[in-house]
């Protein structure tokens, strides 16, 4: 397996600041591939030695996911667990539930370790996180700590800085949904009469009041103005509701079964059962809509959400972040047949998209890569190492610059469109050479030793295929061609290995051999410059062509559009 050249990236920062901090916190968003680097930087801070770490995560099935995903980056170390049903520390890595180790009798059982990993780093200055971080640093004061978290300021405005000092890393929005990991939000910011009422709102420790956000917005004429414009800007698509109150949601989701949309409700107090049932109904497509309070945020993903209804606002950025974030992953095809998804409508009722004006936390790096530590300064308040670029400092959550007024950047909507700034080009940042087959820039192919992948351009929807040496290809995705791209390099880099990417480099230079001429058409023989890559390319075309085209034309006519 292969990272992605903005992952390592990261994990050389993150080295870094480790090697001199010995503690440091990256931030990564959905998309990014954070428990790929996650994993990457533990195995690269092991390297050949006997040292010993642990990687915590809050819930089970991220602790599975976690050690499943580190076993594919660093295949050659040893792991084991320690939750509920499983108390080990064997392997090298642990992957271990912080509800079960923070308990004082496993605590005691825990040995010397030299690196703690923190998945979703936010949670790291809570109590049971703390006395696991505690435990580690009085076992061994030259043990590093490392966290990776999507939204490191807390709602409730508590600083990291307990437990880190500096930030590595930032990947931003932006690079993610201009390289295709990500689909890009379509925001409308929409004024039914109330937007000076919620301005006037009182902020509590945590966010706005949402008491009174009820007074506001749970009143019919209001509710019915939400699912008139749902029914205008996004009828059909899968939805999910973000509401202030429990009452206020349960009169939402009434309004939209009234209408006819079949819709269902999330709250803290239901059952974990009936929770699971509903999610599951939305996921096969049976509830259009799901109407939430402050559920939904962090640890859900159903991809083929391509709708966001925000009936709340938000005085931390992060806080929408998360919300929105829940419409931005691309979809597999099959995993979801059917569903062609090529962005996600927001929509804004309340004043969060105004006040915050864009969907970026802080930094800009461009997407450039490169090594070397990442342009940072210091905040005034906690004199942590941030980045450059940062507005709110993610150790502490001081606000280093006032928020502006969206309106003053010629975007007179406050539409979230301010991260399709710099177009990153995955064809010159990809690790394998794309060869476009046909000269007319709608076939594109890459190929390594054991895969290949391809994007192909039909009736306005690009294709991306994925095949490997003896397997049958498979449809990766359907949609923009950044994404379709995103989704077939991933495929490469799942199947490929550094060493047989950078053996790669020398066909691009080498002229195609006799052998090869013979499975060439006449007229790529043709080709006085024909190279050994792209006569390979060629080849993988003419050998896979009629299982690239039949998986194309099986997907095209019955695709149903998610957006």
């Amino acid at each position: 397996m292969r990272l992605r050249p903005r992952q390592k990236l990261f994990v050389e920062r993150s080295l870094s600041a480790l090697g001199t901090r010995a503690n440091t916190l990256g931030i990564a968003p959905t998309g990014a591939g954070k428990t790929i680097m996650l994993s990457a930087v533990t195995g690269e801070s092991l390297g050949d030695s006997a040292s010993k770490a642990c990687v915590l995560a809050h819930r089970d099935e991220l602790t599975a996911q976690n050690r499943d995903k580190f076993r594919r980056v660093v295949p050659g170390v040893s792991t084991s667990v320690v939750d509920a049903t499983t108390k080990s520390w064997d392997g090298q890595v642990t992957f271990a539930m912080v509800p079960t180790l923070a308990r004082q009798a496993n605590l005691a059982g825990m040995p010397t370790l030299d690196l703690l990993v923190i998945d979703e780093a936010h949670h790291a200055v809570a109590d049971s996180y703390r006395r696991i971080v505690d435990r580690v640093r009085e076992a061994n004061p030259d043990a590093r700590v490392f966290g990776v978290t999507a939204t490191p300021n807390r709602g409730d405005r508590k600083g990291l800085r307990e437990v880190f000092d500096n930030v590595a890393d930032q990947v931003r929005l932006g690079e993610l949904i201009a390289s295709g990991h990500l689909v890009p939000p379509r925001t409308f910011v929409i004024d039914v009469g109330v937007r000076d009422k919620l301005e006037a709102v009182h902020r509590t420790a945590s966010d706005f009041d949402m008491g009174e956000v009820a007074e506001i917005m749970d009143r019919a004429p209001i509710t019915d103005e939400v699912v008139r414009h749902w029914q205008d800007k996004a009828a059909d698509r899968p939805t999910v509701v973000f509401c202030s109150t429990v009452a206020h949601a349960e009169h939402v989701a009434e309004a939209f079964n009234a209408a006819g949309i079949p819709t269902g409700l999330i709250h803290g107090d239901l059952p974990a059962d009936a929770r699971r049932n509903i999610l599951a109904a939305f996921a096969r497509g049976e509830l259009r809509v799901v109407t939430n309070v402050a559920v939904l945020t962090e640890g859900w993903d159903h991809p083929p959400t391509s709708c966001v209804v925000l009936l709340r606002p938000s005085s931390y950025k992060s806080t929408m972040i998360q919300m929105v974030g829940r419409g931005l992953r691309t979809v597999d095809p099959e995993e979801h047949p059917g569903v062609v998804k090529t962005d996600c409508v927001v929509l804004d009722f309340g004043s969060s998209s105004l006040t915050h004006g864009t969907l970026e936390q802080d930094v800009d790096l461009d997407g450039k890569t490169g090594n070397g530590e990442a342009p940072s300064k210091t905040c005034p308040s906690c004199h942590a190492d941030i980045p450059l670029a940062a507005r709110e400092c993610p150790i502490c959550g001081e606000a280093l610059v006032e928020p502006e007024d969206a309106t003053s950047d010629g975007n007179p909507n406050g539409a979230l469109s301010d991260f399709l700034m710099t177009e990153i080009d995955l064809l010159e940042r990809s690790s394998f050479a794309w060869v476009d087959l046909f000269g007319t820039e709608d076939a594109l192919l890459a190929t390594g030793f054991t895969a290949w992948g391809g994007v192909f351009w039909l009736d306005g929807l690009w294709y991306a295929i994925g095949g490997e040496r003896g397997g049958q290809p498979r449809l990766l995705g359907i949609g923009e061609r950044s994404v379709c791209l995103a989704q077939a390099d991933d495929w490469l880099n799942d199947h490929e290995t550094d060493e047989s990417a950078f053996k790669s480099k020398a066909w691009l230079t080498q002229p195609a051999t006799q052998k090869q001429l013979q499975y060439l058409s006449p007229a790529a023989r043709g080709d006085y410059g024909l190279t050994r890559y792209k006569a390979s390319a060629l080849m993988t075309f003419g050998f896979n062509k009629r299982a690239i085209r039949q998986l194309i034309l099986s997907a095209a006519p019955p695709a149903r559009e998610a957006a």
